[in-house]
């Protein structure tokens, strides 16, 4: 019986399917779907803060909606082949008024029993000045601890 061992392009489909996961999830407002791509310790940051799974629902129902158009991911598999960072780059387009967002992911990729999984995402936003930068609040407001 062999034993099938992931080359290194193995990896990096499953990781670029995952992301792709994310982006179609998110964009069909999918939150069960968005959350089976992390991690159960796993963060989203943006808006000057981070976020873990449990406030997921809220954020993603405050967000705007349209379609979540990503790119290639760039990714780097690590020594162990267990981890790996990575960055993608994001244009949100709003399906009520096409105005666009742009920016990039900066991720973190971890190996589990399941596969591999997000574990940290953060937003970075691409302003009109030119400015880089993870952007301020939307409407989700936070409650409760780190508030």
């Amino acid at each position: 019986m062999s034993t099938h061992h992931p080359t290194f392009t193995d990896d990096l489909m499953e990781i670029q399917q995952l992301l792709a996961r994310y982006a179609v999830c998110i964009t069909r407002g999918d939150i069960d779907g968005v959350l089976a791509v992390f991690t159960p310790d796993g963060t989203y940051s943006a808006f000057g803060d981070t976020y873990p799974l449990a406030e997921f629902p809220a954020l993603v129902a405050a967000a705007p909606k349209g379609l979540f158009l990503t790119g290639t991911a760039a990714i780097d598999l690590a020594g162990d082949r267990n981890a790996a960072s990575g960055s993608q780059p994001l244009c949100f387009i709003d399906h009520a008024t096409h105005a666009m967002r742009i920016g990039y992911y900066s991720d973190s990729y971890v190996r589990t029993a399941d596969g591999w999984r997000l574990r940290t995402r953060a937003m970075t936003f691409i302003r009109r000045s030119g400015a880089h930068d993870s952007g301020r609040p939307h409407a989700h407001e936070r409650s409760g601890p780190g508030a």
